[in-house]
Formats: C-alpha cells, structure tokens, sequence
C-alpha cells in the first residue's frame, strides 16, 4: 500500500514539474528558430521577412545573436534582354541555350545588357533585440552585417569550397560539377554590372552593415485557442537598407499561424507555417543597383518541431524548416533573355547567375537547440537541394539570452 501511495504522489509531482515548464513562457515560447534567412548575394542588401514562430509576447526582453555562414558559387555569366518585340517573340520560341542573337550592333538590334559572377563565403552577423511591449504585442529590433570571405579552415570548417567538392566527389554530385576546381577553389571573385550601368563589387574581407530592422507583432486574443493549442500573430516590418548599393527602405506584413500537441508529460510536437509579402525599395533616398525586377518578395515558410523536456527544466528541440521565397526577377524575361557564358569549359550551371534570378528560391533547414532557463542555444544547417547554389550549403548558430527580469 505504500509503496503504491509513493508511487502516485511521484506520477502527480512529476506531472506538475512537466506542467510548470511547458507553461513557463519565457523559457518554451513556441517554435525555436534562430534567424535562419539565407546568405543571398542579393538578399543580403534588402531586408527581409523570417517568420515569427512564438505563440505569444516575451516575458521580458531577449537578446539574440546569430551567426551564418553560407558557400555561393556562381560563374561568369553575360545576359542581353532585347527591347525589339519581335525580336522577343522569335527568341521565345526557341529553348534559352540555343537562342541566337545579334547582340554586337546596338542600333539594328539594341539589348539591356548585365554580368554577374559570384564565388564567396558569405558570412551574417546579426543582433537582435525583442521587447514585450503589452500582452498582445511586441517589438523587435534587428542589425545586420556581413563579411565577405574566401571561406579557409578554420573558419568555414563545413562551408568553404574543399569540403562541398569532397562531398560532390566522393558521395553525390560527380566532380566538379560546376566548375569551382576549373576556377579555383577558396577564392573571393564578387562583381555584379546591372543592365543600368550601376556596378556592385566585394572583396575579400569586405564587411559592411547592411541594415536595420524593426518588426512588430500582434498577438490577437480573438484569434487564439487556448483549448485547442492554436495560436497566430501578425507581422509588420520595416526595413532600412544602409549600404551604398542599396540606400532605401522596404516595407512588408506577414502571419504565421502554429498548433501545439502534447504526445505526453514531457513530449510536445509543434507545428507551424506563415507567409509574408515584402516590398523593397519602398522609398529609395538615390540611385540604387538593380537587386531584382520584382518590386515584391513573397515567402511560404512550414515548420515542424518535436522537444523533449527534461527534469532539470530544460529541453532539446528538433526541427525541421522549409522555406520558399518568390523569384527576384520577373518571369517573362525569361522567355527572351540570351545568356553567354564558358559552357564548354565547365560540366554545368555556367548560367545559374542569371537563370535562378528567375526561379523560386528554396531550401531547407534543420535545427537542433538546447535550452534552459538562462538561455536557448540553436545550431542548424540548411541544403538548397534545387540547386540554386544562394547558397549552396550553410551552418548557423543562435544565442538567446533574456536580459531583464
């Protein structure tokens, strides 16, 4: 009999600890995911929309720091957009590599005319700070930067160009399938010539701030379902964009929607999705490079965790993020475009630098953290698995730490 009465005076304290903690907020606030946008060489002189996966306000300010690295690889590529409509309709019958085009005289036949080659190590630092404002709303508040890098050990231990190649030579890809061994490995080659005549070009060890965020949510009561573990915000975001390509302000709205389910007194699966609309350059304050014909990004994000509590009130958290974002181009020149670039030199992709310009971009992201009640610690990897090589592999980290009581 007593060791029957010891045995449920267990099962109900540890059903309240297990209750405590998945109640305590501050600690488990929906999914965990630290900033995990991708290190676009476009991308990264705009802001942004990442989906907001809380169900519900920080008890007190968080500081997060994230940090990305992410391998690009993009070869010289030339590309002429011709203004005659019937020279357009009669390349649109055509398939885009056989295409031919009198781009040499202008005047009989003039054309807009880009370049891009990208090869680099792109790495974000990114500081974030978010600040309850209220029970239903909260602000958050984000810098970033960027370091342009060759991408050598020790430094890019699983994104620099030896280790993505070993992996396409020894378990999937072939060798040298787009040519990094052709134009040489842990190399920084960074120019983009826009068809207006604007050039952007990095180096190696360039690191500039490339902008401030500010994003508001509103977590609406009228919309939550305790009883049902249903839970939704809504975004707002506004981007300031500080570089010297880019000097402008973009403006965009988003809402994510997450479900909770308790598989036991120390498993709970959550799962979420969301979608945001951006629209860059807003407001440009001069000139600024041709970072994408579409006004507009669209974003679809879907996200899938399963945490495990332990007894000492932490969890570890597994999870599993796919992301899609709209072109940056408009479609239709695609039909038209005639794209130069080494294609006998290299085995494929010579054209990737202007052909993913007009190609949804995708991705996903596995991310495992750690937390405790002093702070959350996330590591994650993210695959491209389209080929769209922006980027082509990249690791993160994040680091949560509330600040204030």
């Amino acid at each position: 009999m007593s060791k029957r009465i010891c045995f449920i005076v267990i099962c109900i304290c540890t059903h309240i600890t297990y209750g405590q903690i998945k109640d305590r907020l501050p600690f488990k606030n929906g999914i965990e995911k630290p900033n995990i946008l991708a290190t676009h060489h476009f991308g990264m002189f705009s802001s942004r929309i990442e989906q907001n996966l809380k169900i519900t306000p920080p008890k007190t300010i968080v500081f997060a720091f994230n940090y990305s690295s992410g391998n690009t690889f993009h070869p010289f590529v030339e590309a002429y957009f011709p203004k005659d409509p019937t020279v357009r309709k009669e390349l649109s019958q055509v398939v885009w590599h056989s295409r031919k085009f009198n781009f040499i005289d202008q005047e009989t036949t003039p054309a807009d005319y880009l370049n891009i080659v990208v090869d680099a190590v792109i790495k974000e630092f990114r500081l974030n700070f978010n600040i309850p404002m209220s029970r239903h709303h909260e602000l958050g508040i984000s810098l970033r930067s960027y370091l342009i890098t060759k991408g050598k050990y020790p430094f890019s231990i699983f994104t620099n160009d030896e280790a993505i190649e070993w992996f396409h030579s020894t378990i999937w890809g072939g060798e040298d399938p787009y040519g990094r061994r052709y134009y040489g490995l842990n190399q920084v080659n960074f120019e983009y010539n826009d068809r207006h005549g604007n050039r952007l070009a990095l180096h190696q060890n360039d690191f500039f701030i490339s902008g401030i965020e500010l994003n508001h949510y509103y977590y609406p009561a009228f919309l939550t379902h305790t009883s049902k573990q249903l839970y939704f915000n809504m975004g707002t975001h506004l981007g300031i964009n500080t570089t010297r390509y880019n000097p402008s302000i973009d403006f965009g709205m988003s809402f994510t929607g997450i479900k909770k389910i308790f598989l036991n007194t120390n498993k709970v699966l959550h799962v979420g999705a969301g979608a945001g609309l951006l629209r860059k350059n807003m407001i440009n304050f001069k000139e600024v490079v041709d970072l994408g014909t579409n006004r507009f990004l669209a974003t679809i994000d879907a996200n899938i965790e399963f945490t495990k509590y332990t007894l000492k009130n932490h969890f570890h958290a597994f999870s599993a993020n796919y992301h899609i974002q709209s072109r940056y181009n408009k479609l239709e020149e695609a039909d038209y475009y005639k794209l130069l670039g080494k294609w006998k030199e290299i085995n494929g992709g010579w054209q990737h630098g202007v052909e993913k310009l007009y190609k949804a971009l995708s991705d996903w992201t596995f991310i495992y953290t750690y937390g405790s009640s002093n702070f959350k610690l996330s590591l994650y990897f993210k695959e491209d698995f389209l080929v769209n090589n922006a980027p082509d592999f990249q690791t993160g980290i994040g680091l949560q730490i509330p600040i204030s009581k």
